[in-house]
């Protein structure tokens, strides 16, 4: 079975029940959330061997967090358990009723954290180093090259170190607050030693100053493959050699967008590991973004592997009809 390796984050999250002031809150729900564990737990779904790799702590949300990946299917061994420092913790306010549109807004407590202490040292760690090894795939971010310099140094590890076959991805997945008053250009350099680098086009513009497709293919010529998520509309991906690919968005019944790229992420990943073309993996991004995006929380269902085949095998016209709604996929017409 092919192997997948995610390095990064995750952090306890706490949310008010009701949509109610913080201050006001009486009942917290507990969950968890990282870019990193997202897409390993979207991986394991798609049906590969996937591992994480971070450190928590030695606390209750350190175990939660753990619980949770092993329950879907993630390897935990690679995870170190600080002693000292504490696992990183956010709060997530809702939108008020009073104000719907005001959006929903975030607490971050995560400065000093066991992951923020993730440095080169953690490739000396036995179970990492086999696991990495034996790795098809090894998934970064651009949100732990700006927790830490120790973070960062371990990124640019990962990044350098012979591949010996394997695959290095790069989600630049920009986090505003994280780099406020830090050097981004540190992404850009990251992004070019990445062989796959995924990007949101509203990213773009704040990671690397520009949205324009031959712009960021050219500061950014050293990947195999740059795939640019157009929001709704469409995703693209502009290959070395010149060859250009877009896939359209499904329709969907939105409940939240949160989660919705890491799912695509593991939905395209997975596609290129299985020796998928490019069609075909962007299909498959889309197909698992628009899982997520008709529920509550960070993933939603996938549809059965059946189902799934015939989706990811439709002709253009019938794609193009499809309406996902509550993780159903249909066409427009109900059909």
């Amino acid at each position: 079975m092919l192997s997948a390796v995610c390095v990064g984050e995750t952090m306890a999250m706490l949310t008010p029940v009701q949509a109610v002031p913080l201050h006001l809150a009486t009942e917290l729900h507990c969950g968890i959330g990282g870019a990193e564990s997202n897409v390993a737990m979207g991986l394991a779904a798609m049906g590969l061997d996937t591992h994480w790799v971070s450190r928590v702590g030695h606390d209750g949300f350190g175990t939660r967090i753990l619980d949770e990946l092993q329950a879907h299917g993630v390897g935990v061994s690679g995870v170190e358990v600080d002693p000292e420092r504490p696992t990183g913790l956010y709060v997530k306010v809702p939108a008020q009723e009073s104000d719907p549109d005001g959006g929903s807004s975030v607490l971050y407590y995560r400065q000093g954290s066991a992951a923020s202490a993730m440095g080169r040292p953690l490739l000396s760690n036995p179970a990492v180093s086999s696991l990495l090894e034996n790795a098809a795939l090894i998934h970064l971010s651009g949100i732990t090259a700006a927790l830490s310099p120790e973070c960062l140094s371990l990124l640019e590890a990962l990044m350098t170190e012979p591949r010996n076959g394997r695959i290095v991805s790069f989600d630049v997945n920009w986090r505003e607050a994280l780099w406020a008053g830090q050097d981004r250009s540190v992404l850009q350099r990251l992004a070019n030693l990445a062989d796959v680098v995924l990007v949101g086009k509203d990213e773009a513009e704040h990671a690397f100053g520009t949205t324009d497709e031959a712009e960021l293919r050219r500061l950014m010529p050293d990947p195999q493959v740059l795939v640019i998520k157009n929001e709704a509309i469409s995703a693209i991906s502009l290959d070395r050699s010149g060859t250009r690919e877009e896939v359209p968005a499904l329709s969907v019944a939105v409940v939240e967008p949160v989660g919705a790229g890491d799912s695509f992420a593991a939905g395209y990943l997975s596609g290129m590991l299985f020796g998928l073309g490019q069609k075909a993996s962007l299909r498959r991004g889309h197909v698992a973004a628009a899982c997520t995006l008709t529920v509550h929380g960070d993933r939603g269902p996938l549809p059965s592997s059946g189902e799934l085949a015939a989706i990811l095998d439709s002709s253009d016209d019938d794609w193009a009809a499809i309406h996902v709604e509550e993780g159903h996929f249909n066409t427009r017409t109900g059909a």
